[in-house]
């Protein structure tokens, strides 16, 4: 069956997050699918390589597609493109191995917070605006403590319905954007566990604001603590920004 591969962006916003739901048609894969059978046929099946959740959005969400019918890869992107709702763009489309698993096949996810510094008439739904003076110093220092192998059960949904709350990351930066007066949170790793980067976020917006210390994350990253669920961030600031293969 030929198979392609996605690369998308989507506001998030209005959406149930990327996962098809039986409740709801309103995520980002449903209308992604919807299209896709109209194009392509019923037989049409995709998977996304980050299952984001309601309300997050992504830069470049990677995708595969698979279906019987084969179109060349400029008529299914155009084909996509015009059926798709305006806030979900298909940026390319490349043939890819029928073994090609956008999820399966990733090696690393790199996600992006954006901090706002100040109140914005045009990008509330894309940021979170933290009124309170950050201490950006603090904050990156407290962000590189992320790196490396840790259990983040201390930053996970229901960690007790997780196989494991190890997660391995790559590289963790708080970054200072002065011409947006926004700060950036990056993080890469080959995994994240449900809601972990919103509650790392909302950590380090505590460090900033002087309610949490460099001590007081590493003690959270060494035993399980329900606190980080009330600095929980909201989903606007929150992208998907890069998957590797």
């Amino acid at each position: 069956m030929p198979t392609w591969k996605l690369t998308l962006e989507y506001d998030g916003t209005r959406y149930r997050g990327w996962q098809s739901q039986k409740n709801t048609d309103r995520t980002v894969q449903g209308v992604l699918l919807r299209a896709a059978h109209e194009l392509l046929g019923e037989d049409a099946a995709a998977g996304g390589a980050g299952r984001t959740d309601a309300g997050v959005h992504a830069l470049a969400q990677v995708a595969h597609l698979k279906a019987r019918r084969e179109l060349p890869t400029r008529e299914i992107q155009e084909g996509l493109n015009d059926r798709l709702p305006f806030d979900v763009n298909v940026l390319s489309v490349e043939k890819a191995s029928p073994r090609f698993h956008a999820r399966h096949d990733a090696r690393s996810r790199t996600y992006l917070y954006r901090i706002s510094r100040r109140r914005t008439a045009f990008d509330k739904r894309l940021v979170w605006w933290v009124k309170d003076r950050l201490d950006l110093s603090a904050m990156r220092k407290a962000a590189r403590l992320f790196e490396g192998r840790h259990d983040f059960s201390s930053f996970c949904e229901n960690p007790q319905g997780q196989e494991s709350t190890i997660v391995v990351v790559e590289k963790s930066e708080a970054l200072d954007v002065d011409s947006l007066q926004e700060i950036h949170f990056r993080i890469t790793a080959s995994h994240y566990l449900w809601k972990m980067v919103r509650r790392l976020t909302g950590a380090l917006v505590e460090v900033g604001r002087g309610n949490l210390d460099a001590a007081g994350v590493e003690r959270l990253l060494a035993s399980r603590s329900g606190e980080p669920a009330k600095w929980t961030a909201p989903p606007s600031g929150l992208f998907l920004e890069r998957v590797v293969y």
